[in-house]
């Protein structure tokens, strides 16, 4: 298994052809292949192979009791995994192929393994809508686990290049399909029984999640020491330095993350300067991130201080990933 760090370094291969035929293979015979989609890159294994699903919780030094969102190529291949309700059918029917994740009751005849579902009764099921992502799905024929591509609560990684900086020599390949447009992940709902949850803000709005289900999905509340769903450990996307949101002022030495036209007080104090978007577009701002913020990480700063993002459309899941990044660790 890809278990740990090897002298071997990752492949590299092109989103062709090839590139596909050579990755599917790899995940058929149990390897850690890192994939694009339109989020971020995911590290992939075959979901219905115990052993490949351990080799990414080795690999990215993942908690087991997180679980894993399993892909597939299409919204019928989900739907042979889980048992949809109403609400989470209209939302697969609207939302698939997309960075959307619904949390369902696992199908009795589903194929994904105990331990990719972290030993619950639940399965977390996407259809990406990234091409090279979905031509790869088909290639391999059965679900593929894949949480972000990056040591676990690390930074998530928006480029073939974020993938070796923190992978290299762990997993057999990477599937180099350029930059993810999206830049956050897939927003994660629960539909477990009862009225959808938020469990987790990304790529699709709570504001186009509402407009679907007729009401505002409820915001799930502190999952405890068990999460439900991937990505809800209060400490993940976190970078070495420590990260001060909402800030007004810079300090000295401080590295600097703006959104929009607002600049704090102190800024030439700083050591180093990203900005989102200097548009003040919440997408852009999404599609870079964790680039900036890697970025920033790379400078050496002991702190990146954040200047105020808004919290409207996809500034709610920045602002997620922004508050997980400065959670104590």
């Amino acid at each position: 298994m890809d278990a740990a760090p090897s002298t071997i370094p990752t492949l590299r291969l092109v989103a062709d052809a090839d590139g596909l035929a050579r990755a599917a293979a790899l995940l058929r015979a149990g390897r850690l292949v890192a994939l694009p989609t339109e989020t971020v890159y995911g590290l992939g294994a075959d979901a219905t192979d115990p052993e490949a699903v351990a080799a990414i919780y080795a690999a990215k030094g993942r908690p087991r009791f997180n679980p894993l969102i399993a892909h597939v190529a299409t919204p019928e291949a989900a739907l042979a995994e889980g048992v949809f309700d109403e609400a989470a059918l209209r939302l697969a029917k609207t939302f698939w192929p997309g960075p959307l994740t619904l949390v369902v009751p696992a199908a009795p005849g589903g194929s994904v393994c105990d331990l990719a579902r972290a030993g619950l009764d639940s399965v977390a099921l996407r259809v990406p809508a990234h091409a090279a992502a979905r031509a790869l799905l088909e290639r391999v024929g059965r679900p593929v686990a894949a949480p972000s591509a990056n040591r676990s609560g690390r930074v998530s990684p928006t480029s073939a290049e974020h993938v070796l900086s923190d992978l290299d020599g762990r997993i057999a390949a990477v599937l180099d399909g350029g930059e993810c447009p999206v830049g956050v992940e897939s927003s994660v709902v629960d539909c477990l029984g009862g009225s959808p949850r938020l469990l987790r803000p990304g790529g699709v709005t709570r504001q186009a999640l509402a407009a679907v289900l007729g009401f505002d999905p409820e915001t799930a509340g502190d999952p405890g020491s068990r999460p439900v769903g991937p990505g809800l450990l209060a400490s993940h996307y976190a970078p070495r330095a420590g990260v001060r949101l909402g800030a007004v002022r810079i300090e000295p030495g401080e590295a600097a993350l703006l959104f929009g036209a607002f600049r704090p007080a102190g800024l030439e104090q700083a050591s180093a300067v990203e900005c989102l978007s200097e548009r003040g577009y919440p997408a852009e701002a999404a599609a870079r991130l964790f680039g900036a913020l890697r970025r920033l990480d790379a400078s050496g700063a002991p702190v990146i201080a954040v200047a105020p993002v808004p919290e409207d459309g996809l500034g709610e899941a920045i602002n997620d990933r922004l508050r997980r990044a400065a959670a104590p660790r």
